[in-house]
This record gives structure tokens, sequence and C-alpha cells, in this order.
């Protein structure tokens, strides 16, 4: 019996809704060897379940309350699941390639070790905080890397599906280069199987994504249509070129983009959530100069403790203040989290800016405010608005020019390996989109509103618009 019984030691199941089991390893008895147990149980990544996944819409999904913490551990198990099927392939690439258990290491490591840097409010916090001191949650997450888990990162022998060969290791800074957008050129002393694996953390089709849209539409309780991750992992493989898809899995590729954008017009750029966000903006930063006040480029272990959880417990108390900023300010906190709305959307225009009108260049939102202040009937110039400008990728801009990201096409009849199929397949999606709002306090004036909205935004009628 003890060889039966052998297969569980150092190995455990986490229940997921998403994707109902995910392996983990865990202590099995080998001297010095640290495990994934040991990664997901240190402070920085525990700290992922005191912030929430989706922002300023849990206000608007009453169940979208998932963290972090969730998704880092569904991306950790699709990434695990994608080096299983790349394997052979990148084998067969790179004869020198190391053990298959060390690359299912590295890329369950890199899924789940992603969102490692984030902080309250998610990217919400990157635009409005991390900006000023010309840092991202990725750049953070990077340093957490480096200097809190690169010891255990390097010590971790093995995978769910096997040991590394001897002598193997993972190179703490492999992760930091699979999840950063902004580290987009390998150093030399990395491998060269590496950036194959790029892609995979950071691209088109992720275990990041792919977790985040089918988790974030459980959650919150949208349909979103059907999603077949398991025909992209299936139809996916490494050629010469780089991570391939074969055609088979074309459509289900097309699907899960659709999925993605309908998440973002719906969830992430609902327009309650938004309007939210643009209460939030007026007061974030001097919140966070009272709330935090360090500076993460010199300091990083204040950050361990700043989350959702601990900034909203903070500053809902302090409209209680004595401090007359703090008063101010604990104010407009008590509308937001009483949720109270300030703002409410008087009207919105879906612009497609993959090919703008001749002669119209982007607008951004700050030009668009002073252009709907000009068309205003005189009796409301001075009436108080916002504009917001949601921009989201549907895909590619340029499907040929990926770079670091770049995904290809094999065509089994021709035997051709290419990029040239995902123009054709791609051109039904809209390149580039934005959703144009115009927010006020009330709506009694969303009729002249919406007008002056339209004729700031162009001359002919935007060929989609929605009134609410």
């Amino acid at each position: 019996m003890k060889g039966a019984a052998d297969t569980y030691q150092g190995r455990g199941l986490i229940a997921d809704p998403i994707h109902q089991y995910i392996l983990y390893t865990r202590p099995g008895g080998i001297p010095g060897e640290a495990t994934e147990q040991d990664l997901i149980d240190t402070s920085w990544v525990q700290r992922l379940r005191r912030v929430p996944q989706l922002q300023s819409a849990r206000w608007v999904y009453p169940s979208a309350e998932h963290s972090r913490f969730q998704h880092s551990l569904g991306a950790m198990h699709l990434a695990g699941r994608l080096a299983q099927q790349l394997y052979p392939s990148l084998r067969a690439i790179f004869p020198d390639a190391p053990s298959p258990a060390l690359i299912e290491e590295l890329l369950r490591t890199a899924g789940l070790l992603h969102d490692v840097g984030h902080g309250p409010f998610g990217h919400f916090f990157d635009d409005n905080f991390l900006v000023d001191y010309d840092l991202t949650h990725e750049l953070v997450g990077q340093r957490i890397i480096r200097e809190e888990l690169a010891d255990i990162v390097r010590n971790l022998r093995r995978s769910p599906g096997g040991a590394f060969n001897a002598g193997e290791a993972i190179d703490p800074e492999w992760i930091c280069y699979l999840m950063g957008k902004t580290y987009t050129q390998p150093l030399e002393s990395h491998p060269r199987w590496l950036p194959f694996l790029k892609p995979l953390l950071s691209g088109v089709f992720t275990a990041d994504n792919m977790d985040y849209v089918l988790r974030d539409s459980y959650m919150c309780g949208v349909a979103v249509g059907p999603i077949d991750i398991e025909r992209i992992i299936y139809y996916v493989f490494f050629s010469e070129k780089g991570l391939t898809l074969d055609r088979g899995g074309l459509q289900a590729f097309t699907m899960f983009l659709n999925a993605r954008f309908y998440m973002y017009t719906n969830v992430y750029y609902h327009r309650t959530t938004r309007g939210i966000d643009l209460h939030l903006k007026e007061i974030f930063r001097d919140t966070m100069r009272i709330a935090f006040p360090y500076d993460l480029r010199k300091e990083l272990h204040p950050y361990l403790h700043l989350t959702e959880w601990t900034l909203l417990e903070d500053v809902g108390k302090w409209h209680d203040a004595d401090d007359p900023d703090k008063k101010r300010l604990g104010a407009e906190w008590r509308h937001v989290l009483d949720r109270k709305l300030k703002w409410r959307m008087s009207h919105e225009v879906v612009l497609d800016l993959f090919e703008p009108r001749r002669g119209h260049a982007f607008l951004d939102a700050d030009t668009v405010e002073k252009r709907v202040k000009s068309f205003l009937p005189p009796a409301l110039k001075h009436f108080p608005f916002k504009i917001d400008m949601a921009l989201q990728d549907p895909r590619p801009l340029n499907p040929l020019k990926m770079g670091d990201r770049q995904i290809y096409v094999y065509d089994s009849s021709t035997k051709r390996v290419s990029e040239e199929p995902l123009t054709e397949i791609l051109k039904y999606l809209p390149g580039k989109v934005a959703q144009c709002r115009i927010f006020a306090m009330d709506h009694e004036h969303d009729a002249e509103l919406a007008h002056a909205l339209e004729r700031a935004l162009g001359d002919e009628p935007p060929s989609v618009t929605t009134n609410v």
C-alpha cells in the first residue's frame, strides 16, 4: 500500500468553483525543499486575500466579492495546464530545455505571483497613486519577488507533475521577465527558450486573462456566452516562430476575445463603476497622502499592510475626525461606502477608434469636456459635469506586430505557420473602442448634455449610441 499512498505525498487539492480542483505541492519530507504551499502561505501572497479582484464593480455586482488571491490560484492552475500541453513542442525546438517539471513550475509560479504587487482598487491604484512615483503594480510585484520571495522560488524542486532534474532551479528573474509587460527584452543570461513562454503570461490569451474572464463572469452572475478554454489549450503549441494556434482553435479563440470584450463593456467599464471611479479620483490622492505617507521606491515593507480592507476601515472613520482634511475626505468616503452615487450617467457614445473618420483625430476626455461646454446652452455654461473615456483594445491593433507577445496560426492543409490569418479572423472584432460618457449629479439636463456630447464628438452621428 505504501506505493499507492505515496501518490498523495507532498501534494494537495484546493476546491475551486471555476476549475473544480487545483492541485498544488506541499511539504513532503524533503529537507531544504520549498513548495507552492510555502509560497502561497507567505504574507505577501496571503495579502491578496484582502485585495478584491473587481475594485469599484463590487458596488454594482453584489456577488463579486472574490479576491486577487483566488484569481492568482486560478492563473497558477491554467499556467500549469498550458505548460503540460506545450512542453513536447518546446523540447522539440529547444533540445536543451529543462525538465517538464521545471517548465510547469516556472509557469505556475509566474501565474501565482503575477498580481502580487497590486494595491487597493487594483488598476485604479496604478493610475491614481503609483503613477506619481513612476511605478506600476508589476514593478512593485517584481521587487517583492526579488527582495521577499526569491529564496523560496530558488528552493522549489518539483511541480505537481514531478521532480525537477538534478541541479535544476528556477531563477526568480525569469518570473519577473514573464510577468512584466514593460520588461520586454530578455537578459543575455536568460535561456533561449524563455521568451517563447512570455505570451502565456503577457499576451492576447494568457493564464491570467483566461482565468479572470471565467472567474469574474461567474462571480458577477453575468452570462458571457461560451468560453471554450479546453479547446484553446488543446490547439496551442510552439512552432519555430513562437506560440502558435492551430486553425482548429481559432473560433474558440475569437469567442474568448468576444467574451472578454463583453466583460469590459458590461462589468469592468459599467457606467456605475466608472461613475464611482470619477468620485474616487477627486479624493484618492489626498486620501493616500494621509493613509500611506511612504515612498514605495524606498520603503516596501509598509505596503504589506496596505490593502482594500485596511484602507476602507481607516477612511470609514474619518468623518468623525478632528483633523479638517480627514473630516472633509471622510464625508466623501462615507458617500462611497454607503453607495450614495455622486455622478450619474447622462449619455453614452460608443466610438470605434480603429478606423477614425477622416479629419477626426481621437479626442481625449479633457478636450471633449471643453468642446461640450462650448455646445451647452448659456444657462448651463457652469453646470457641473464630467467626461469619462473608457478605452479598450478587444484585439491587437496590429495582429502582425505584437512584439514579444506575438502569436501565430498553423494551417495543416498548407503546413504553413504565419501571423496573417489573425487579420482575417479578428476583423470581426473592433480594434479599439472608447465608451465616451457624460456624467452629472442628477438627470435633470440629460437631453441638453446628450446633444452637446454628440456635437462635441463630431458632425456625423456616431454609429452606435445608447441612452440610459
